[in-house]
């Protein structure tokens, strides 16, 4: 297998992880007060995490050519999004509502660009991929948050996941598309 071109990975991305991130942002919009309750904050978070990297790890396996297709991808994918989501979650709980989902955002996004660049033998390509990374997340996420503010749940939760994966997941298809190929 080659690596996809670069727009049908920003497309298979932005589909594919939109999609999970829905089916995940579901499981918050009608469960999150039963899993918070009987798994703990802690676990819900974990769990949330734990549903991204199963799901999402086959969407984005899918984009990869070489040593790094699936089953191998779930290692690095799921090393690179528990790292996101641990830096997302510790800023967001240790700093606050915006402050700590920017900084999450930015210190995440640097995470995740890391672990795909050690990956794919793209150590020079860090901080471009970084930024790709942060752009895709930032706009989903804040955008897909202000979907949610201004809708009544659980719709206003639903689109925060679809949105929040359309962007993200492109940035992700793009970040590993570049990675591979190196074409900076």
């Amino acid at each position: 297998m080659t690596v996809p071109s670069l727009h049908r990975s920003i497309a298979t991305g932005a589909i594919g992880f939109g999609l999970v991130s829905l089916c995940v942002f579901a499981t918050v919009a009608f469960a999150e007060r039963w899993m918070v309750h009987n798994l703990g904050l802690t676990g819900a978070y974990g769990a949330w995490t734990v549903l991204f990297i199963v799901l999402a790890g086959a969407v984005f396996g899918a984009l990869v050519d070489g040593r790094w297709r699936l089953p191998k991808f779930y290692l690095l994918f799921g090393v690179a999004f528990f790292a996101y989501a641990a830096a997302w979650v510790i800023a967001y709980f240790g700093l606050g509502r915006l402050s700590g989902e920017v900084v999450g955002s930015i210190a995440g996004s640097i995470l995740m660009a890391i672990v795909f660049a050690l990956g794919f033998g793209a150590l020079r390509s860090i901080v471009k991929l970084s930024a790709v990374l942060f752009a895709a997340n930032f706009v989903g996420y804040f955008l897909g948050s202000a979907l949610f503010f201004y809708l009544s749940p659980p719709t206003g939760m639903l689109l925060f996941g679809a949105v929040y994966g359309l962007f993200f997941g492109a940035g992700i298809g793009a970040v590993l598309y570049l990675a591979q190929t190196r074409k900076f």
